[in-house]
């Protein structure tokens, strides 16, 4: 069942639609949620954020994608969330989804990617937020412009500035290793 049978049949009341739907997207909007700073408590915002887009359903225009508006939601719940924390939530993002498939066959590449990856990962928790929150979406969550203009709640050329200038920053921060 694709996402508009799953939500044409929502809307009848067929909660095991609704259900598919949430099976399909929770991963996403779990990393989505902890990547955007919701950290613990990401299980917290993503009960929240699907409780809501249901709640919802109705006024979802049926012509646009699922999944950035879904993903809207887990954004507002995660800026909620950080504002009512009353500080500025650290960012951790999962090495399991950015690790690479591949078993290096030298320990020393083991360890060198991995001091890599820390170093990149300290970078981007070190970027200013709205920089930061364009990186994540643009390539952790490998979202396109569009759809990190929709999740965000930004204009498109806000996304692609905020971007240009997050990747100039660690570009700086970590030189050439991240090309």
């Amino acid at each position: 069942m694709d996402d508009d049978e799953a939500i044409a049949r929502s809307l009848d009341g067929d909660l095991a639609a609704y259900e598919a739907l949430v099976a399909r997207y929770s991963a996403l909007a779990h990393r989505t949620a902890y990547l955007l700073g919701a950290g613990d408590e990401a299980e917290d915002v993503v009960q929240e954020a699907f409780v809501k887009a249901y709640r919802h359903l109705a006024g979802f225009r049926r012509d646009a994608p699922f999944r950035p508006w879904l993903l809207r939601i887990v954004a507002n719940e995660t800026h909620n969330l950080n504002r009512s924390r009353g500080r500025r939530s650290e960012l951790a993002l999962r090495l399991g989804a950015t690790a690479d498939a591949r078993t290096p066959d030298d320990p020393s590449d083991v360890v060198e990617a991995g001091d890599r990856r820390a170093r990149l990962l300290a970078a981007v928790r070190g970027l200013p937020e709205r920089e930061r929150q364009a990186v994540v979406c643009r390539y952790f969550l490998q979202l396109t412009e569009a759809e990190t203009a929709q999740v965000l709640d930004w204009p498109v050329g806000t996304v692609k500035s905020s971007t240009h200038r997050g990747l100039a920053r660690l570009r700086e921060e970590v030189g050439g290793e991240l090309a």
